[in-house]
This record gives C-alpha cells, sequence and structure tokens, in this order.
C-alpha cells in the first residue's frame, strides 16, 4: 500500500507532461502537410497505413487493404474477338449424354385408390316363444312401462312427462316415442301500409286504436321517430307494436320521450329488436312517471342488457303502480325475485281498485 502511494505523484507528473506533448499537435494543418509530401513520400505514407489494422473502422475502406490496381496490362482486349470464340466452343463441344435418356415414358404401376368392400349387416331378427310374442303385442302401455321399470330401462321415459304408475293416459303418453314435430311456417307478410297508418297516426283518427308494425324490416329510422312524435298528442291507439323492426337505441329513446307525455296507450311491444341497455334505460326512466301503461314487451333483444340495466327495471317496476304484464327474461336471479314481485303487488292493486270501483 505504501509503494503504491509512493508511485501516485510520479504517475501523475508523466500524464502532464504527456498531455502538454499532444498540445503542440492541436493547431497543425493535416491538408497543409499532405500537400508538401512528394509522391514517393505519399507512397510510404499509404504502405505504412496498409501494415495497419484492417478492421479498423476509423480508416476510408480505400485504405483497409493493400492497393493491387497498380499492375501492367496483360495486352489488348478485343471483346467482339472474345464472344465470338466463345460461341464457336460452345457450338463445336459435344453435349455430355443422359445417363438415362428421357423418353417421356411413364414409368411404374398406376396408382388405384382402393375401395373398401361395402358391409352388409344383416339385422339379427330376435324371434320369442308364440305365447310371449303374444303377450307382448296385446300389452298395454301401462304393463310395457311396468315391464320397462323391471327391466331397468325406465329411464328413457323423457323429462317431460315420467310414468306416475296411476294407470292415466298423461303418465305414459311420451314414453320411449318420438314427439311430434309442429311444422314451422313462416309468418304471412304484415298487410299494414306504414304511410297512410302514419298520416292516421297524426289526425288522431279515433277509428285507429291499435298499430302493429311487426316484421315490416323496411321503415327508415326518421319514419320510425316520426311514429313516436305523433303519438305524443294521439288520444285514441290503445296497443302500439313495432318487434322485428330493426329499431335501434334512438327509436327507444324517441318512444321514451312519447311516454311521458301520452297519457292513452295501454301496450308498448318493442321485442326482438337492436336495443340495447341504453335505449331500455331511457325507457326505465320515462316509465317511472307514465301511469298508463299496463303492458310492455322488451324481451330478446340483439345483445344481453346487462345487470345493472336489470336492476333499474326491477326498481322502476317496484315504483310503478300500473305495469302488470312485463315482457322480459331476466338473466339474473335478484332482478327476477324482485320484478316478479313488484308485477304481483301491481296486479293486487288493480284488483284492489277493481273491487272498490265495483262497491
Amino acid at each position: 500500500g505504501h509503494f503504491a502511494f509512493g508511485l501516485w505523484p510520479i504517475a501523475s507528473t508523466m500524464a502532464l507532461s504527456y498531455k502538454k506533448d499532444l498540445d503542440k499537435y492541436k493547431d497543425l494543418d493535416e491538408d497543409e502537410i499532405l500537400n508538401k509530401l512528394s509522391a514517393e513520400e505519399l507512397k510510404q505514407l499509404e504502405s505504412a497505413l496498409e501494415e495497419m489494422d484492417p478492421e479498423n473502422a476509423l480508416l476510408p475502406a480505400g485504405l483497409r487493404q493493400k492497393d493491387q490496381t497498380a499492375k501492367k496490362a496483360t495486352g489488348t482486349f478485343d471483346r467482339e474477338r472474345l464472344l465470338k470464340y466463345l460461341e464457336k466452343e460452345a457450338m463445336e463441344y459435344k453435349d455430355r449424354d443422359d445417363i438415362v435418356p428421357f423418353t417421356g415414358e411413364k414409368k411404374g404401376k398406376v396408382f388405384v385408390p382402393k375401395q373398401k368392400p361395402i358391409e352388409t349387416r344383416q339385422e339379427e331378427v330376435t324371434t320369442l316363444d308364440p305365447e310371449l310374442e303374444e303377450a307382448l303385442s296385446s300389452a298395454t302401455d301401462t304393463e310395457l312401462c311396468d315391464l320397462a321399470a323391471i327391466l331397468g330401462v325406465h329411464t328413457l321415459v323423457t323429462s317431460s312427462q315420467t310414468y306416475d304408475g296411476t294407470g292415466t293416459k298423461e303418465g305414459y303418453n311420451n314414453v320411449i316415442k318420438g314427439e311430434k314435430m309442429n311444422p314451422v311456417f313462416d309468418e304471412p307478410p304484415n298487410p299494414t301500409n306504414v304511410e297512410e297508418t302514419l298520416q292516421r297516426i297524426k289526425n288522431n283518427d279515433s277509428s285507429l286504436t291499435e298499430v302493429n308494425l311487426n316484421n315490416i324490416k323496411n321503415i327508415p329510422i326518421p319514419t320510425l321517430k316520426d311514429f313516436a312524435k305523433a303519438m305524443e298528442k294521439n288520444t285514441h291507439i290503445k296497443k302500439f307494436s313495432f318487434a322485428a323492426t330493426r329499431s335501434n337505441d334512438p327509436i327507444a329513446v324517441a318512444f321514451s320521450e312519447m311516454l311521458r307525455v301520452n297519457k292513452t296507450l295501454r301496450s308498448l311491444n318493442l321485442e326482438s329488436n337492436f336495443i340495447t341497455g341504453a335505449g331500455v334505460q331511457a325507457l326505465v326512466e320515462a316509465l317511472r312517471d307514465n301511469d298508463t301503461l299496463t303492458e310492455v314487451k322488451i324481451d330478446n333483444q340483439r345483445q344481453q342488457l346487462g345487470t345493472t340495466v336489470e336492476m333499474e327495471i326491477a326498481k322502476m317496476l317496484e315504483e310503478n303502480t300500473s305495469i302488470v304484464k312485463f315482457g322480459y327474461h331476466f338473466t339474473q336471479q335478484g332482478p327476477r325475485s324482485r320484478a316478479a314481485a313488484a308485477i304481483t303487488k301491481n296486479n293486487d292493486l288493480v284488483r284492489k281498485k277493481r273491487v272498490e270501483g265495483d262497491l
């Protein structure tokens, strides 16, 4: 430790003197020096540089390798003569023969896919004693159910109807039988004249009490908004339905504004549309102020409304006193039970009012 400490002043002095030696080269003009060098001296400089590291990125690319361009010409060069010579050589030189000359002939066997033999399964016919055959063919459905239970195949009874052992026809009607499918027919086109109906609403036609626009897919959104606006002042229509008309949130908002004003409408159906939680939320807010609507249908929208909106629906039904039918399948248990209780409450209120009116 003492030795190293003793060398420190010497090292510092050497570093300072080296720095002073470098300072004298600061103001040198390299170009001026190079211009003063003779051709011989430049060659010496180049050869000195060539001996440096060829990987040194600070040197120009031309100085990283030996100059090999100082060779003398090897003679006169005639391009045309060379090309003619090469062409002559190519024409006179015989091509090498192929080991197997190409004839175009296909060799080997042609691939034929194997055909699996078609299995012919013969159903094994089970034959019973003549007495048993006669007993089964004459057995009643009740007896067959009892036999199924004994054999342990009674679980094949459909979940919709299970055998109750009472012998009644309803108990075993669907035992191990295919259920009859009801054919589904396309609904006939809706005959409602859209423009004419809109005009009758605007005119407050007393003979028009029900509007059905269901399944009319091509009603423009501005026209549907006009229906909502016209309904604000109508005093005769009690039922309005526009299910499956591709209605969206702006339509729902327009009808919610109508519900704040209209005091005649009793039933509103907007099922099977493209209304989201935002549109339903607007309707819910309007129904807090409406006490004449008794039936609302909003089920089967393109996307689920979500838990928050379902809770808002349940709260609205609890505050409302007139809605006795609400068409919507709740996805959450909490809002479902609250809404069911609220609808029951409203039905009781309506029944009570009717009884008091009769008295």
